[in-house]
């Protein structure tokens, strides 16, 4: 019992000692405090205030209307009237319209010919060429809505007074014209903004991301100046790894704490993104998070030997990171070996899980799957993080003792 007793009065002195090291390190390096304090603040606010607007407006393009009938030109009014585009130029022909596309001044052309008017009254099918730069596809996607919506009014509007001509009650011609109406609910974002549709995804990379690279540039700096032989007991010959890891997990908690408590209130309400999760189920969500993002790190920063590792080997993972998650790309689309490859990371349990909990509503039960996997990534690289540590103090205070008796 009382040798019991010792144990644990030595490992709650080594996780104290760890703990106020730890902190020392972190308040004593700008790099540091940037990285995993600074850092998540800022990239989610610069990021937010980018994706502000949510939806592109006003989206400029040209239109070559070789008709000049009024036709053609209740077309063009149409364009102008969508909230998404408006007409920029009316240009003469394809070669001034490519030379304004070529110079970013417009993003689309629309060509409208020159029988345009006369085939809708022969009833014949007219022909509107769209060309839209899908090099941005939010870009497409707005020019191609609003040119393709306009057009599709026009000629409801024209086959419409058609009817009417040839005495067709109004009803019955509205029926024909418009034989099925349909009603669309955007769910979950219905404004069907951008930033609501991709910030979630970056804040959860982005608090995985600051944790590795943090913590690796701290397992680096203790590395580099051999801060590990100071934290031995004076009663102990070696130092154990348990609270060692167990230490450091509680200084990065601790500060994630607060930062994430943040971000998920008050940055989410500034912002107005959707908060649609019970805040009991995000809490049950994110303390398995942060705890396999913080074990993770620990485990990796036993790899570098200089602090400035960290930065090299992580920093361009982010990208990767992000798309292995199935945020920016469909899941469906990733073969299925590199998806299984990146469940390694706690991103991409943690992306699809926080999408599901905060823009759905998702509840606990309903993300179990994903905080399983959580918790079973935290207690790995919890392990990995033990072995690491026990090896790096090992050969460490081997080497010191060794020079000792020399």
């Amino acid at each position: 019992m009382k040798r019991l007793l010792r144990q644990i009065k030595s490992y709650w002195q080594q996780f104290l000692s760890v703990a106020a090291n730890e902190y020392r390190t972190i308040r004593s390096d700008e790099g540091v405090i940037l990285v995993l304090v600074l850092a998540l603040l800022i990239y989610s606010t610069l990021y937010s205030f980018a994706y502000a607007p949510q939806v592109l407006h006003n989206v400029p393009i040209g239109v070559i209307d070789n008709s000049r009938t009024p036709a053609s030109r209740n077309l063009v009014n149409l364009f102008n009237a969508a909230p998404n585009t408006y007409t920029a130029y009316e240009v003469s022909d394809m070669k001034e319209a490519e030379q304004l596309f070529f110079e970013r001044k417009i993003y689309g052309v629309v060509y409208i010919p020159e029988n345009y008017e006369e085939l809708l009254l022969q009833g014949s099918q007219a022909v509107v060429s769209v060309y839209a730069d899908a090099s941005y596809f939010l870009v497409y996607r707005q020019i191609f809505q609003e040119v393709v919506t306009g057009i599709n009014l026009t000629g409801a509007a024209v086959e419409f007074e058609r009817l009417l001509a040839k005495g067709t009650i109004q009803p019955t011609a509205r029926a024909t014209t418009q034989p099925v109406i349909y009603q669309t609910h955007n769910l979950f974002n219905p404004y069907l903004g951008y930033g609501s549709f991709v910030m979630p995804a970056v804040i959860m990379v982005i608090i995985q991301q600051t944790l590795l690279i943090g913590i690796g540039i701290i397992g680096g700096t203790w590395r580099e100046f051999g801060l590990y032989k100071k934290l031995l007991p004076t009663d102990r010959k070696r130092l154990s790894a348990l609270p060692v890891v167990l230490a450091k997990a509680a200084v990065y908690a601790s500060i994630y704490a607060v930062t994430t408590l943040y971000i998920l209130n008050v940055h989410y309400r500034l912002f107005h993104y959707p908060m649609n999760g019970n805040p009991w189920t995000v809490a049950a969500f994110m303390i398995p998070y942060l705890a396999a993002c913080i074990f993770m790190g620990i485990a990796v920063s036993t790899l570098f030997r200089y602090r400035e590792n960290a930065l090299l080997l992580l920093l361009w993972t982010s990208i990767p990171i992000l798309m292995l998650s199935g945020a920016s790309f469909p899941q469906q689309a990733i073969p299925e070996w590199l998806y299984t490859f990146g469940k390694i990371f706690p991103s991409s349990s943690g992306v699809s899980a926080f999408i599901r909990i905060q823009s759905m509503g998702a509840s606990f039960e309903e993300v179990l799957p994903e905080i399983r996997v959580l918790w079973s990534l935290a207690i790995v690289y919890a392990g990995l993080s033990c072995i690491g540590i026990h090896l790096i103090t090992k050969r460490e205070f081997r080497r010191e003792h060794g020079d000792a008796e020399e």
